[in-house]
């Protein structure tokens, strides 16, 4: 089942007004995978992202998550497919008036029948799993970058997600916090198994987590290449690829 088609987008296309952002961009996520969208700046990353978790309608094509087409099905049908998916936005995006334990148990009281013992009990679970034990009583603004984000993801895990979807994670983050952050992630696929999108430009992070990943190009409006960050980067289908995946860097010849 690891090697399931659990994200299936055909052709999809993005537009607003006479504007297309993206055009033709077909790619697949298998279940279990860490899947990496990359590309620089403006070329559509989150727009997709938005796509493929129902919030931003497409102007054509497909995008089946979980065997469910995201740009056609009805909001009852999204947010079928969305109770099984969990999102870590940029900023974390954690209820200020709330503290940490009542931000994740948010879900688990608008979607679930629990009693509040048992929802207590799974909020100290998803604290520990992402290494917060013990800060259920804190606020947002008693919490660090880091901190912050980790509390976000213990809120997207709140409900035993199949699929985890990032965007930019590592935004904001010292070079430390953001490492932590990418170990928490391998962890977490690791041992439940949960399929990770990521939304990013971050090379270290797309090159230490990244196993499969698309590329969009900002000038081409459509994937610019397909595959694993490391063979992509020992073997460029291209120059505007290869520039993206060497920035900051020298080749062995010592030119950029």
């Amino acid at each position: 089942m690891m090697n399931q088609t659990l994200i299936d987008v055909q052709k999809l296309t993005i537009a607003y007004g006479d504007f297309v952002l993206l055009k033709d961009v077909s790619f697949q996520v298998k279940q279990g995978d860490i899947f990496i969208i990359m590309g620089g700046s403006g070329c559509g990353k989150s727009s997709l992202l938005r796509v493929l978790t129902g919030l931003t309608p497409a102007s054509g094509g497909k995008a089946f998550v979980a065997g469910v087409d995201m740009v056609s099905a009805s909001a009852a049908q999204k947010d079928v497919v969305m109770r099984r998916c969990g999102i870590l936005y940029q900023s974390g995006a954690l209820f200020s008036s709330m503290t940490v334990a009542d931000n994740i148990a948010l879900p688990l009281r608008q979607y679930t029948d629990y009693s509040d013992k048992m929802i207590r009990e799974l909020v100290a679970l998803k604290l520990a799993l992402v290494g917060l034990a013990g800060f259920q009583d804190f606020y947002p603004s008693e919490l660090s970058g880091g901190m912050k984000k980790r509390a976000g993801l213990a809120r997207a895990l709140a409900l035993d997600p199949e699929i985890v979807y990032f965007d930019e994670p590592s935004a904001g983050l010292d070079p430390i916090s953001s490492k932590l952050l990418d170990d928490l992630i391998l962890d977490i696929n690791q041992s439940l198994g949960t399929t990770i999108v990521i939304v990013t430009h971050e090379l270290s992070s797309i090159f230490a987590i990244g196993r499969d990943s698309v590329f969009l190009d900002a000038t081409k409006r459509s994937v610019g290449a397909r595959g694993n960050p490391t063979e992509l980067l020992k073997n460029p289908p291209n120059k505007t690829v290869y520039e993206f995946l060497t920035r900051g860097h020298t080749d062995a010849k010592g030119t950029k």
